[in-house]
């Protein structure tokens, strides 16, 4: 099954190479791609965050494949553990999907109209995250998810 991540902005810093190394390893287990969007605003540009968060959410929903699953991951959505995770993404794959679409937005969250696009709003955290600190978080739990379903022995947490 084929998985898409969206991101606004790109990793840099000490964070980088994490999120590269994740995802590498998340390409184990799923046909991973993903596709960095430049946020809208710019830095010190003064614009509101609405007007961010629709020219970001013009750039994400034109990238989003053709049949997939859109999840978008926001704080205002459901938190599963990582076992359901790997199940629910390992139904999906089994169901024969075209792939699920994940929705990392930039510093202003992601558009109104992106999230009523979504099929599901999942949230790592009732914690506000950077973006940055989000995409690490999903490519460790799609490499987890992938040994979970592989029964490999990543993963400690139990079921």
């Amino acid at each position: 099954m084929k998985i898409s991540v969206l991101v606004v902005g790109r990793s840099r810093g000490p964070l980088a190479s994490a999120v590269r190394s994740f995802e590498e390893r998340s390409a184990r287990y799923w046909k991973l791609e993903v596709i960095e969007v430049r946020a809208g605003g710019g830095r010190g540009r003064g614009m509101e965050p609405a007007s961010v968060r629709s020219v970001e959410g013009e750039r994400l929903v034109r990238r989003i494949p053709a049949g997939s699953e859109v999840w978008a991951l926001t704080r205002g959505g459901g938190g599963l553990s990582s076992g359901a995770f790997a199940r629910l993404l390992g139904s999906r794959a089994t169901e024969g999907r075209s792939g699920v679409t994940f929705l990392v937005g930039g510093a202003f969250g992601l558009a109104p109209a992106l999230l009523s696009r979504a099929d599901r709003h999942l949230a790592f955290s009732e914690m506000t995250l950077p973006h940055e600190f989000a995409r690490l978080f999903l490519a460790e739990q799609l490499y987890r998810a992938g040994t979970i379903l592989r029964g490999e022995p990543y993963h400690k947490g139990g079921a």
